[in-house]
C-alpha cells in the first residue's frame, strides 16, 4: 500500500509553496523521516521528510510547481519490492516538461494565441487555467515568481488585482527598456517579491506615522561593561543591547496596550501577551522571527533566543512557525550604520521600534556640555488605533528605561 507525500501546513499567512528541488528520484529507496523534497515559500525553505520507509513510487509535483498545504507531492510504496510499479507511473509524471529545451514543444500546441508562450514565462497548470478563464496572456503577466520565471497562480491573481487589469486584457503592457552596457536583469526572489508587496500594503492600508526620540546609552553601556564577563560565564551568552530594548518595549507595551493590538475589520484585538518580533537580516532578505511570550523572558533567555534565530536565519533553518504571530517588532538599522530611519509596520501589527547607531554627540547635561553616547529611536505606528499621545508616551517610556536600566530590574 502506498503512502502519500503531502505538503505540510506552511504556517500563518502562507497559503502556497513552490517545489524547489527533489532530493530523491522515483525508484529510490528512502528511510522514514529522510528529506525528500524542498519547498520554497514566501519566507523560508521547508524540507518535507518521508512519512514512511519504502521506495519512491511516483512524483506528482515537478520542480517549479506551485502547491498548497495538503496537496500530494508523490507517493512511497512500502518495501523494496514496491519499486516495480515505477515504470508504469512514468507516463503520469510530467518530468519531460522540466527541461527548458522541451518547453516550446509543450507550450506551442496549447497556446494558439501566441503571446502566452513567452520564453521563460511558461505558466504553471493552475496559473494557465486561471489565465484562460480571464483571457489573460503570459505577455501581460510578465515574468513569474516560480522557478525559472514561470508564472504561478499568485502572479495571475496579482495581475488581476491591478486597477487596470480587466480592461487591459486586449492592451499590451509597456515594453521593458533595453539594457545599457554594464546592466543586467536579475529575477527577484519570491521572498523579495513578498517583502515588496507586504511593505507596500502596509503603506497603503495603515495610517502610518513615525515619532522620534533620542536615548543616552551611557547607563546601559556601563551596566553591560560591569556585568559582561560574569553574565557570559553564568549564562553562556553575551549580554547585548537588544535584550535591554526588548525588556523596555515589554514594559511600555504593558502601559500602552494599543501599541500591542491590531485591527480586524471594525474591531480591535488587544493582547494579554507580548510576542516580540526581532528583524534579522539573512542571505535572502529580512525575516522577523518572534520571541513568544517575551514578557516572561529574562535577559539571558532573550539573548540566547535571538542568537539562535540569527544563526538559523544565516543557515536557512528557521521554521515557519517561528515567524508567526508577532504582536510588535524591533528592528536595528544601527548594526548597518544607520543613524536615523522610518521603519515600516509589519502587518497586522500596529507598532514597530527602530534602533539606530550609537554615536557620541555633545549634549547639555546639568547646565554643562558633555559628550554622550546617543542613539536615535523611532516608533512607527498605525494612527487608526494608536493616538499620537500614546505613541509619544510609549517612546518616552522606552527612553526612560534604557537611560535608567534599574527600572527594568524593578519593573517600574
Amino acid at each position: 500500500m502506498a503512502t502519500d507525500i503531502l505538503v505540510p501546513t506552511l504556517g500563518e499567512s502562507v497559503s502556497t509553496a513552490t517545489v524547489a528541488r527533489w532530493l530523491k528520484k522515483a525508484g529510490e529507496a528512502v528511510a522514514v523521516d529522510e528529506p525528500l523534497v524542498e519547498l520554497e515559500t514566501d519566507k523560508v525553505t521547508v524540507e518535507v521528510n518521508a512519512p514512511a520507509a519504502g521506495v519512491i513510487e511516483s512524483i506528482s509535483a515537478d520542480e517549479g510547481a506551485e502547491v498548497e498545504p495538503g496537496a500530494v507531492l508523490g507517493s512511497i510504496a512500502a518495501g523494496a519490492g514496491a519499486a516495480a510499479p515505477v515504470p508504469a507511473a512514468k507516463p503520469h509524471k510530467p518530468e519531460p516538461v522540466a527541461p527548458v529545451a522541451a518547453q516550446p514543444k509543450v507550450e506551442a500546441p496549447r497556446t494558439p494565441a501566441g503571446p502566452v508562450a513567452v520564453p521563460g514565462h511558461a505558466p504553471l497548470p493552475a496559473a494557465a487555467k486561471l489565465m484562460a478563464e480571464n483571457n489573460v496572456t503570459a505577455e501581460q503577466v510578465g515574468a513569474g515568481s516560480a522557478k525559472d520565471g514561470r508564472i504561478a497562480k499568485g502572479d495571475v491573481l496579482d495581475f488581476l488585482s491591478r486597477p487596470a487589469a480587466a480592461p487591459a486584457a486586449a492592451a499590451k503592457p509597456a515594453a521593458q527598456r533595453p539594457l545599457e552596457e554594464g546592466e543586467e536583469r536579475v529575477k527577484m526572489t519570491r521572498l523579495r517579491v513578498t517583502i515588496a508587496r507586504r511593505l507596500k500594503e502596509a503603506q497603503n492600508n495603515a495610517a502610518m506615522l513615525t515619532t522620534f526620540n533620542e536615548v543616552d546609552m551611557g547607563a546601559a553601556m556601563a551596566l553591560r561593561t560591569e556585568y559582561r564577563d560574569v553574565f557570559e560565564k553564568k549564562h553562556g551568552v553575551r549580554l547585548g543591547f537588544m535584550s535591554f530594548f526588548v525588556k523596555a518595549c515589554v514594559a511600555a507595551l504593558k502601559e500602552f496596550p494599543a501599541v500591542n493590538a491590531e485591527i480586524q475589520g471594525d474591531e480591535l484585538i488587544y493582547k494579554n501577551f507580548v510576542h516580540m518580533g526581532v528583524a534579522v537580516g539573512g542571505p535572502n532578505g529580512l525575516v522577523v522571527p518572534v520571541l513568544r511570550n517575551a514578557d516572561r523572558m529574562g535577559f539571558a533567555e532573550i539573548e540566547k533566543t535571538i542568537g539562535s534565530f540569527g544563526k538559523r536565519v544565516r543557515d536557512g533553518q528557521l521554521k515557519l512557525e517561528e515567524m508567526a504571530g508577532g504582536s510588535f517588532t524591533i528592528t536595528n538599522g544601527g548594526v548597518y550604520g544607520s543613524l536615523m530611519s522610518t521603519p515600516i509596520l509589519n502587518p497586522p501589527q500596529s507598532g514597530i521600534l527602530g534602533m539606530h547607531k550609537i554615536q557620541d554627540r555633545p549634549m547639555a547635561v546639568g547646565g554643562k556640555v558633555e559628550i554622550c553616547p546617543m542613539m536615535y529611536i523611532a516608533l512607527s505606528y498605525d494612527h487608526r488605533i494608536v493616538d499620537g499621545k500614546e505613541a509619544v508616551s510609549f517612546l518616552v517610556r522606552v527612553k526612560e528605561s534604557i537611560e535608567d536600566p534599574r527600572r527594568l530590574m524593578l519593573d517600574i
